[in-house]
């Protein structure tokens, strides 16, 4: 494998209150050498570490492409642009119908794996003013993904991501939302997911506790901010 993928832009931010609720989704450009650890870049955070960060999303990646088809289908007044989405990875040419969970990149000294896609969340909601654009993110599956360090190392915007390897048994992004969000309690569906043994532990106990009781866990405050 030989795939490279050069990257846009790479984003840190710090936490601050917006709008009344914490975030650090605000994210600027870095330059320069970097060091990515277990648990992310440095002077990266994160403002709610029960559902962001650690070692199994540790970063961010976003299409650049999907800004171009938010600005087409809600208009160009916001400043649909990287790093909007609280990315800190920005790129052309991978997407969630070509990445799959499990594949690993060599980036710089780094070596990072797909963990999981991205949640939708509703301070998307709050940080684009769109009520629900985090429902319609996820409808789509224009989630963005997530990735676990798998070697810690120093990294740069010029070095490449490097695709070094892939699961045998692979589902792309895209796959893996269509079947997590799109039809969350067939059983087939989950067994599917459930042989992922790549996904992240988040996404993999929601597999087994779906299997196990039936019953799929409240998204509301999630995607709406409220039960």
């Amino acid at each position: 494998m030989s795939e490279k993928v050069k990257l846009l832009g790479i984003y840190c931010g710090k936490k601050k209150t917006v709008d009344g609720f914490d975030t650090a989704m605000y994210k600027s450009p870095v330059q320069g050498k970097q060091y990515l650890s277990e648990i992310g870049l440095e002077g990266d955070e994160q403002a709610d570490n029960k559902h962001h960060g650690g070692t199994e999303r540790a970063l961010h990646q976003y299409p650049a492409e999907h800004y171009q088809f938010w600005q087409q289908k809600y208009g160009g007044e916001q400043d649909w642009q990287a790093p909007g989405m609280g990315e800190n990875l920005s790129s052309l040419g991978m997407n969630e119908e070509t990445v799959c969970v499990g594949d690993q990149y060599q980036w710089g000294e780094a070596i990072i794996e797909v963990s999981q896609p991205r949640s939708p969340c509703f301070k998307l909601n709050k940080r684009w003013q769109l009520e629900d654009f985090s429902v319609e993110m996820q409808s789509l599956s224009r989630c963005g993904w997530l990735y676990r360090v798998i070697k810690a190392g120093y990294v740069d915007l010029s070095q490449p991501l490097t695709l070094v390897s892939r699961p045998e048994n692979a589902l792309t992004l895209k796959e893996v939302c269509d079947l997590f969000f799109g039809d969350p309690l067939n059983p087939e569906a989950l067994l599917t997911l459930r042989e992922q043994s790549a996904l992240s532990e988040s996404w993999m106990s929601k597999v087994k506790a779906r299997l196990e009781t039936g019953k799929l866990e409240n998204w509301n405050f999630r995607l709406l901010g409220h039960a």
